[in-house]
């Protein structure tokens, strides 16, 4: 007698939707979605796909009423709740096109709550696509097995930043003039934190000087290396999440 097949499969393809996720919610799909769906995954009738709305957790449905462009998947059971994310923010100041994609995707994979753009004197770069980098995140929380989506703020200004930092966040700040050992900054400042990462040309000398003079501020070192920006900031929030997020107690 042939075994069972597992459900759900662990072959099924994710999907993140902006729709309400219940049992026996029907979620109709069209677009780009669709087309990954039904062209790139080859689901057929009956077949299984991963729902998840950054709001109700991830839910295993079916695929049924599949026409040439568009599906209705039919949410069958709640397969895995919301998850917990780590309290650490990401301000990272804009880079180039690519590189920030980057950084928005690899800030997701890696469990960052919120992406904060930040704009400095020394960016290349004064406006962001939000809506791509959005979709950018989409796409890794797809991949990665995230139930929810990092907050994607508007753009600030530093001065903006600093002005309404809120109070009991650390602000750890990756100087390259130096500052305290990572490890060491980690150890005594536990709680909500967040990374403040300047552009390809670095914070000037009254940019760095506002942070420093800031209560929040932790001037600390990301090794003796001149990292790209981008390497910053993604080394940055996987160095914490092993210190203090949800990397810890994974054998980080």
């Amino acid at each position: 007698m042939p075994a069972t097949p597992a459900w759900p499969p662990r072959s099924a393809p994710r999907l993140y939707v902006d729709a309400e996720l219940g049992e026996g919610i029907a979620v109709p799909v069209d677009g780009n979605a669709a087309h990954y769906l039904l062209s790139v995954m080859r689901v057929a009738e009956g077949d299984c796909v991963l729902l998840f709305n950054g709001r109700d957790g991830e839910w295993a449905s079916r695929a049924s009423s599949i026409r040439k462009r568009d599906l209705v998947l039919v949410c069958v059971e709640q397969t895995r709740p919301l998850e917990s994310v780590p309290d650490l923010w990401l301000c990272a100041a804009p880079i180039k096109k690519g590189r920030i994609d980057l950084v928005a995707e690899k800030a997701c994979e890696l469990g960052a709550a919120v992406l904060q753009p930040v704009l400095t004197r020394r960016a290349v770069v004064d406006k962001l696509n939000l809506d791509r980098l959005r979709a950018h995140m989409q796409e890794a929380a797809e991949q990665c097995g995230r139930t929810i989506l990092p907050e994607l703020r508007e753009m600030v200004k530093l001065d903006a930043l600093l002005r309404d930092w809120p109070a009991g966040r650390h602000l750890f700040f990756a100087d390259e003039t130096g500052g305290q050992p990572m490890r060491t900054a980690f150890a005594n400042h536990s709680g909500p934190a967040a990374f403040l990462i300047g552009p390809e040309g670095g914070f000037d000398r009254e940019e760095r000087a506002a942070i420093r003079a800031h209560p929040a501020a932790v001037p600390l070192s990301l090794g003796p290396r001149i990292l790209r920006a981008e390497t910053a900031a993604i080394a940055a929030v996987a160095c914490w999440m092993a210190a203090n997020g949800d990397w810890a107690g994974h054998g980080c």
